[in-house]
């Protein structure tokens, strides 16, 4: 009786600390972001407003994508996870990058929590139209309130609540305030970072967009305090170790240019 009960005991004691060593050595395993913004779409050519809305990359936004994968080849960066948001316009530059690196393998997981700023009514307008609403809003002209510089914050609080008054009925998807956007992807980026340095760790390729990229840098390191207009295909760097992050490089187009310099040639 007593040797079946230590047989017992030490076996659980022995599922208990490999569950320690295996959970300790998860978190010493460095994860390197490269989060990504999607090409340039048909929707950002003719300036309209595209946050859940979609559109196709143009053919410059392909190719963008194509200058990024090569450049990421000829700089021999492995990946061992791909995400994207479920957009179209970051899954169809996902495939593009993963292609041209050699990468295709690799299966592409979608998450919606890394989508863009909902909009709401907005949606599909014109940017002027947007944003010279948000200027009134604040009692500024459309000049002042550019000569101010947009706070992705402010941007996505002034949306919120002028949307309200623009769907009283509620029959959209309202426009998110910025803690609800940051939370939504403060979650979705904690997931990703820790399930892939459970499973050892290494380079991850994330899409995702523009501002969406921005609040995520400034919620993760608030002092840099990032605006907005990060370029098509540019590359934030963030590494993730022993559960916090820090912010590398942010809107980096150097794979680009070394990629487009490679298709000249």
């Amino acid at each position: 009786m007593k040797k079946r009960f230590f047989g017992v005991f030490g076996i659980l004691f022995l599922f208990l600390v490999t569950g320690i060593i295996s959970h300790s050595a998860a978190k010493d395993n460095e994860v390197v972001l490269y989060i990504v913004r999607h090409g340039k779409t048909m929707l950002n050519t003719t300036d309209r407003v595209q946050g859940w809305s979609d559109a196709v990359l143009t053919p410059a936004g392909i190719e963008v994508a194509e200058y990024l994968g090569a450049g990421l080849k000829e700089k021999k960066i492995k990946f061992t996870a791909a995400y994207s948001s479920d957009s179209g316009r970051s899954i169809q530059t996902a495939d593009i990058v993963l292609k041209e690196t050699g990468q295709k393998s690799i299966p592409l997981k979608t998450d919606w929590r890394l989508r863009e700023f909902n909009f709401g009514t907005y949606e599909g307008d014109l940017n002027h139209t947007m944003w010279t609403d948000i200027a009134k809003s604040q009692g500024k002209t459309l000049e002042q309130w550019q000569a101010a510089g947009i706070s992705p914050k402010d941007f996505a609080n002034s949306v919120a609540a002028l949307d309200k008054g623009r769907d009283p009925e509620g029959v959209n998807w309202p426009a998110e305030d910025y803690e609800t956007i940051t939370k939504r992807l403060k979650e979705g980026i904690d997931e990703i970072a820790k399930e892939s340095a459970r499973k050892g760790g290494g380079n991850v390729l994330v899409v995702s967009h523009g501002l969406s990229i921005t609040a995520l840098v400034n919620t993760l390191d608030p002092g840099l305090n990032v605006p907005a207009g990060l370029k098509n295909a540019s590359v934030t760097k963030v590494v993730y170790k022993n559960g916090k992050y820090e912010v590398k490089e942010v809107g980096d187009m150097s794979f680009v240019e070394i990629g487009r310099k490679l298709n000249s040639k």
